[in-house]
């Protein structure tokens, strides 16, 4: 093994950096214009009262004057931020008028109240429950959007389990497949592109461990997972640069320049290229790239144009 060709830097890669401050700042945007649209804007059959809260239509409202007042003591209590007993008078609603269409109307409420309140599970529940009774229902593309973003804001620290965080890419993916032409279908796949970075900032971590230990084969399966099913995230650069330092450490030569060579096409401006180079460079010749490795094969799937 030559000097110095496996070893590991207490440095994060700046795109981690990035993801976290990205995760942060999505996470503290998880509540903005698609969610809040829901109390800012009414539909045709609902109006907004002198106060600003939403009222229903008087006019259609089936079960008369008590549902409305009871659906509209909610959106107060909801306006006032008193998100749990919003959320109980919207059941109430639900409950005493099961019938009415605000009784629909106060399903997704009680979901958004819950969200609201960080009652995450309850509001998942009550997303899940208007997409089971309401499946044609114009709102029902919000109910699925509602849920994928209370699962999102459940996303795990990436030291821990991620189990989380794939539950939460899952929904936002159904979201933009079932409704791409929605308001929130944007707002699903940059939330989407976050999760994916920390799923991926896991598999990082935990290669870099079996690195430290010297089981590189089990390292090398780690990354190679970023690289195959995470490859448009802030951690491919340091993942080829990972397998470059694995395979070199392995002897695996044919891999470890194929590694650094695709990171120097892909990522020529990289930290991690600059490390790659200089364990592969041969006499200051570039690294050569085998068209054949499952590394040159991986990215090729993901640009057939490329040489």
């Amino acid at each position: 093994m030559q000097s110095g060709s496996v070893h590991h830097r207490r440095r994060v890669s700046l795109g981690w950096r990035a993801a976290v401050a990205g995760l942060a700042a999505l996470m503290l945007a998880g509540c903005s214009n698609p969610l809040k649209g829901m109390l800012d804007s009414g539909d045709d059959t609902m109006a907004a009262s002198a106060g600003g809260a939403l009222a229903p239509d008087m006019g259609t409202a089936n079960d008369g004057a008590a549902v409305a007042r009871l659906y509209n003591d909610g959106l107060s209590e909801m306006n006032s931020g008193s998100y749990k007993q919003a959320a109980k008078k919207f059941a109430e609603v639900e409950r005493k008028y099961p019938y009415s269409q605000w009784a629909t109307k106060a399903l997704l409420m009680q979901a958004y109240a819950n969200y609201q309140r960080n009652a995450y599970d309850d509001a998942i529940n009550a997303g899940q429950r208007f997409i089971s009774l309401h499946p044609g229902h114009k709102d029902t593309p919000y109910a699925y959007y509602l849920v994928a973003i209370s699962n999102y804001e459940q996303i795990n620290d990436v030291k821990r389990d991620q189990s989380q965080t794939q539950k939460a890419l899952d929904a936002l993916d159904e979201v933009q497949s079932r409704f791409p032409q929605s308001p929130y279908a944007a707002d699903a796949a940059r939330k989407a592109a976050v999760a994916r970075d920390h799923l991926a900032g896991k598999e990082m971590e935990v290669g870099r461990y079996y690195v430290k230990r010297g089981d590189y084969l089990a390292g090398i399966n780690r990354f190679k997972n970023v690289v195959t099913n995470y490859q448009t995230t802030s951690h491919t650069p340091e993942a080829l640069y990972r397998l470059t330092e694995s395979y070199t450490a392995l002897g695996v030569s044919s891999e470890a320049q194929t590694a650094a060579a695709v990171l120097g096409h892909n990522y020529p401006n990289s930290e991690w290229y600059h490390d790659a180079y200089n364990l592969v460079a041969n006499g200051g010749q570039a690294p050569v790239e085998n068209k054949a490795s499952w590394i040159s094969k991986a990215f090729r799937s993901l640009n057939p144009l490329a040489n």
